[in-house]
């Protein structure tokens, strides 16, 4: 009898380990500080995982540590806002294809009085002369992140990038939202994006100063980190979260997430039937 009942337990435990759901799959998206900060992830990723069931667990770093991590395989997505970047990423073999996901655009924030005038002005070169011009404080991220890089890329159009020894110039070497605490206790100008600007509660002096020039719009792609470098990556559930993301579901995820009843981040994915698959 007692040998019946050990059958009998054994085989009860064979059916319900076959019967019990397998573990979710939970995948790596490296991605940036500002779509953290902004919430765009909270809004979307249960979405997501209602869909498919996959998991995603965010890496918030600046782009270019974002960058770092996919190519080391410590990441099986990478979604960030620096295109040279990102196209070097393929092109080197770490990324499968780079697919158009959506943008938005960064501002100049500083303090209400504007000691350098340059609210409303439409030329963020010329902005960031005038505050060269009044050495008025300028706080950098300082962090290789991709609103530093284009930071770095307006001074460059606008004669030459400053450095700390100006007096007026200043590298944190953190994330936007230290960026800003930091600026509104100075006060000083700096640069954002538009999503995290509008997401930020603690303004204090900053306003929004200089908008609309071409040069700070700011687009965003996603990456699949390829297999064929980095072998153990999840590469069937990363392409699932890249095809649910230019889909047009999470599209219109991306393009329904409001503050203030202002869209933060654009959708800019074709519609499936003109886009190319995800590879």
């Amino acid at each position: 009898m007692a040998l019946v009942r050990a059958i009998g337990a054994l085989f009860l435990a064979a059916a319900m380990t076959a019967s019990a759901p397998a573990p979710a799959e939970t995948i790596r998206v490296a991605s940036t500080t500002s779509t953290e900060a902004s919430g765009l992830f909270d809004h979307l990723l249960p979405k997501f995982t209602a869909a498919t069931g996959i998991r995603v667990r965010v890496i918030a770093v600046g782009t270019g540590q974002a960058i770092r991590l996919a190519r080391r395989g410590d990441a099986d997505v990478l979604l960030v806002h620096h295109r040279p970047s990102e196209e070097a990423f393929v092109r080197e073999g770490y990324g499968r294809r780079r697919h158009p996901l959506m943008h938005n655009d960064f501002v100049i924030v500083g303090p209400a009085p504007d000691p350098a005038g340059i609210r409303g002005s439409k030329d963020a070169v010329a902005a960031l002369e005038k505050i060269r011009g009044a050495r008025a404080m300028f706080l950098s991220r300082g962090d290789d992140s991709g609103t530093h890089r284009r930071e770095r890329s307006l001074w460059r159009e606008a004669g030459t990038a400053p450095s700390e020894r100006s007096g007026w110039y200043r590298e944190i070497g953190a994330g936007m939202g230290r960026t800003l605490n930091t600026a509104a206790a100075m006060p000083a100008y700096t640069l954002v994006d538009r999503g995290t600007w509008l997401s930020f509660g603690n303004r204090g002096p900053l306003r929004l100063l200089v908008e609309g020039d071409r040069r700070l719009r700011n687009p965003y792609g996603v990456i699949a980190v390829s297999p064929k470098k980095h072998p153990h990556v999840r590469a069937g559930a990363a392409r699932q979260f890249i095809d649910w993301l230019v889909s047009e579901a999470g599209q219109r995820a991306i393009g329904s997430f409001r503050i203030g009843g202002e869209v933060l981040f654009h959708p800019v994915a074709r519609p499936a039937g003109s886009r190319a698959p995800v590879q």
